[in-house]
């Protein structure tokens, strides 16, 4: 198998946000609520895990607007987090690069050659 190992950057959300929009991935932090059936948590139990997410600073959701926040594909709306905060996103990280591509995106004619030689690649090894 090819080396096709990718790294991220992890960024603090006190210290910069993400552009508009661009999928990331997000560490969130929170606790588990009373009665949650969530395998062996305990009700109040931390947790810290990471969800792709993007960034916007204006979500219109129920007529209303929410400014700087986070949505993940369900439309979970998070906030970034303050230190001792709770059930927010701590750091972010621009998502990794297509297996053997320098981009995080394509489309049309280009997706083909793309994968075939991302296969090919996985399988000269």
């Amino acid at each position: 198998m090819a080396d096709l190992k990718a790294s991220v950057t992890w960024t603090d959300v006190r210290e910069a946000l993400p552009r508009e929009g661009v999928p990331v991935a997000a560490a969130i932090t929170g606790r588990y609520p009373a009665g949650s059936d969530d395998g062996d948590a305990a009700p109040g139990e931390e947790f810290w895990l990471v969800a792709t997410m993007y960034f916007t600073p204006r979500h219109f959701d129920n007529g209303g607007v929410t400014r700087d926040c986070f949505v993940d594909s369900d439309g979970v709306i998070r906030f970034p987090c303050t230190p001792g905060g709770d059930d927010g996103v701590t750091h972010w990280a621009e998502l990794p690069t297509l297996p053997g591509t320098t981009t995080h995106f394509l489309g049309g004619e280009e997706v083909g050659p793309a994968l075939r030689n991302a296969w090919r690649t996985a399988s000269d090894t």
